[in-house]
């Protein structure tokens, strides 16, 4: 193992981290969740961290860092929304998003040419904005009733930036093929 290999480690220690928030939200234990899924961001932050400020960034890292990101949002979705504590259609909303990108982006990786895809700002803003209701949800069921207000608001918010983004993702990726393919004119 090698220095540069720690971010690697992290992100795979914290898709594991995956199981036990599932088991502690079904098991209704939020508070447990709550700690987990804290530990989880800090360690998010952290490889992102040595990543970039230390150059240890690898192709095996860009893959499992938003990997990791992603179990650990869609089975909290699924879970929150499998108690009602979020609505079916808002965890349906989310996960076709996540699959309409992930095939887009194979897709266009298989038929065009290999993707870089680096996340757009609404991407970023639908991720925090997901994290963001998955942490409230939490803390009002376990911690600290919050206002109702704010849990609509902010689901409101995530159905926004779930479509937008994903019709972003789609119109870009469509851009970029119709571009690589336009055939210029002869004049």
């Amino acid at each position: 193992m090698h220095k540069k290999d720690i971010p690697n480690i992290i992100s795979f220690l914290r898709l594991l981290l995956t199981i036990p928030v599932i088991w502690a939200l079904l098991e209704e234990e939020f508070l447990i969740a709550l700690v987990i899924f804290f530990v989880a961001g800090v360690s998010d932050g952290l490889d992102g961290f040595l990543a970039k400020r230390l150059h240890w960034q690898s192709r095996l890292g860009g893959l499992l860092d938003p990997l990791a990101d992603k179990a650990l949002l869609v089975s909290s979705f699924l879970c929150l929304g499998g108690l009602g504590l979020l609505p079916p259609w808002l965890v349906a909303l989310v996960i076709f998003r996540d699959v309409v990108i992930v095939t887009g982006a194979l897709v266009y990786s298989i038929q065009v040419e290999q993707l870089n895809a680096e996340p757009s700002l609404i991407s970023k803003l639908n991720t925090l904005l997901q994290i963001v209701l998955v942490l409230v949800v939490v803390v009002n069921q376990g911690v600290y009733a919050m206002p109702q207000w704010i849990i609509l608001g902010l689901i409101l918010s995530v159905t926004a930036t779930t479509a937008l983004s994903g019709i972003a993702y789609v119109f870009e990726w469509g851009r970029r093929a119709a571009d690589k393919y336009q055939k210029p004119d002869d004049d």
